[in-house]
């Protein structure tokens, strides 16, 4: 029987008013008659009336039907504002888990182009400037090292030159002091070595004015007088002299030049470890930036996709939302449809012009 009056008092059909205080006409009548939901609630009236009963079981049941619908749509109320109170919540949580994976994004993608990038950068300038320093480093080395070859060499021919004209000045001494009856022989074999001597020296300007002079008195007419040997041997003396002072100074010219020598490389050695201790500092340096860059980069990635998972939650949450509010509404506009059509019903019912009308119906 419920289900009945419920199918009935869905759909506006009981337009009919009957006035409290009035008895039923024939317009009412008509009325009623013209909606087959309205004849339907006539007819189960005179069921009732016909065997006995009366209306109040009627009325009671469109009662508690009102009571009922009322109670459907409280809870439906109470369920939507929880449902909004749950959005709410879980809205304002998915935009916070947004704006803290923007701003990861974007602290994240600052970080790579403005520290790590350029970081990266000096890195590979600094290892770039490194090589060029220890190419020019061995350049200078392998330079020192050659020069110092050639000085030595040079050092060598000049002890080989100074020893050789020293041994030839001797040789002219001995002959020389051998002298009591000069022979062209012993003259000729002095003139050989000062040939020997100007050849080796003839470059140098602190021998030559020596070597001039012992040339303008090895003459033959001055080799025969004891006085211009005697001349020519003090000369010669004076020669050698000479050639023993720079045969020592070569020899501490060429252990001052081996010193400097040792000492330039060993700060060339000093300066090739250093910079190969900042080629290992820097790829350390390098290597470790590139896992940083590569992390970040990966983090990155990760955030723009929880970032934008999180922006598709919400808004599959906004359109849930939107689709149970629109049946919420529709639905809160229907119960509120049968809660009126039922008290419509229950206002019909409980004239007791309507009681009156149905008992006159069916002859009581």
């Amino acid at each position: 029987m419920k289900s009945s009056l419920i199918a009935c008092l869905l759909l506006n059909v009981l337009t009919v008013e009957i006035t409290l205080n009035n008895p039923i006409t024939t317009q009412a009548l008509e009325k009623l008659q013209e909606s087959k939901w309205a004849s339907f609630i006539v007819q189960f009236a005179e069921v009732e009336l016909s065997t006995g009963g009366a209306l109040n079981d009627l009325v009671d049941t469109i009662n508690q039907l009102i009571t009922q619908l009322e109670e459907e749509l409280q809870d439906i109320h109470n369920s939507y504002s929880r449902r909004t109170d749950q959005h709410l919540r879980d809205v304002t949580r998915l935009e916070q888990e947004i704006q803290d994976a923007a701003k990861d994004i974007f602290t994240g993608q600052d970080f790579i182009d403005n520290v790590l990038i350029p970081q990266k950068e000096r890195f590979l300038s600094a290892l770039t400037q490194l090589k060029i320093n220890i190419e020019e480093n061995k350049r200078i080395l392998n330079g020192e090292i050659v020069n110092r070859k050639r000085q030595h060499e040079q050092f060598l021919s000049n002890i080989a030159e100074l020893n050789d004209a020293i041994g030839a000045v001797d040789e002219s001494l001995g002959l020389l002091s051998q002298i009591s009856n000069p022979s062209l022989i012993q003259f000729k074999r002095v003139q050989t070595n000062l040939s020997r001597i100007q050849t080796s020296f003839q470059n140098r300007s602190s021998f030559a004015p020596i070597i001039k002079a012992l040339l303008e008195l090895a003459t033959e007419q001055n080799f025969a007088d004891q006085g211009s040997v005697q001349q020519l041997v003090k000369i010669f003396n004076e020669l050698r002299v000479q050639f023993v002072d720079s045969l020592n100074q070569e020899t501490a010219d060429e252990s001052l030049a081996e010193t400097k020598h040792t000492e330039r490389v060993a700060q060339l050695e000093k300066e090739f470890a250093e910079f190969q201790r900042s080629v290992l500092i820097k790829n350390s340096e390098l290597s470790s930036n590139e896992q940083k860059l590569g992390e970040t980069i990966v983090y990155v990635g990760q955030r723009k996709d929880d970032k934008e998972t999180l922006e598709a939650q919400l808004q599959a949450e906004n359109d849930n939302y939107a689709a149970e509010t629109d049946l919420y509404t529709r639905t809160v506009t229907e119960y509120n449809k049968e809660i009126e059509i039922s008290k419509q019903a229950y206002g019909l019912l409980t004239q007791p012009s309507f009681e009156q009308y149905v008992r006159s119906t069916i002859g009581i």
